[in-house]
């Protein structure tokens, strides 16, 4: 009877000590979640303004390919009129 007592309390105890080993290992990992989501989350707000500037960059760079053209157009029409007079 001694001895089933004796195990029931080792058993007992062994399972409060896995328990609360358990607790403070999942709180580590949840703070280590919670700062790793933090730095994707700020990765990610970097890229996000990254591709945003890029966009805004191909949307002009068609607009000052066409005012290159307009102006190289109004160039040779100035150099014509040079060698005209």
């Amino acid at each position: 009877m001694e001895s089933i007592l004796v195990a029931l309390i080792t058993g007992g105890l062994s399972l409060a000590g896995v328990v609360i080993s358990n607790i403070q290992s999942n709180k580590k990992t949840e703070v280590q979640l919670d700062k790793n989501q933090a730095i994707t989350d700020t990765k990610l707000e970097a890229l996000t303004r990254e591709v945003r500037e890029h966009n805004n960059f191909a949307k002009r760079i068609p607009v000052i390919e066409e005012q290159i053209k307009v102006a190289n157009h109004r160039i040779d029409d100035l150099e014509k009129q040079e060698r005209r007079v």
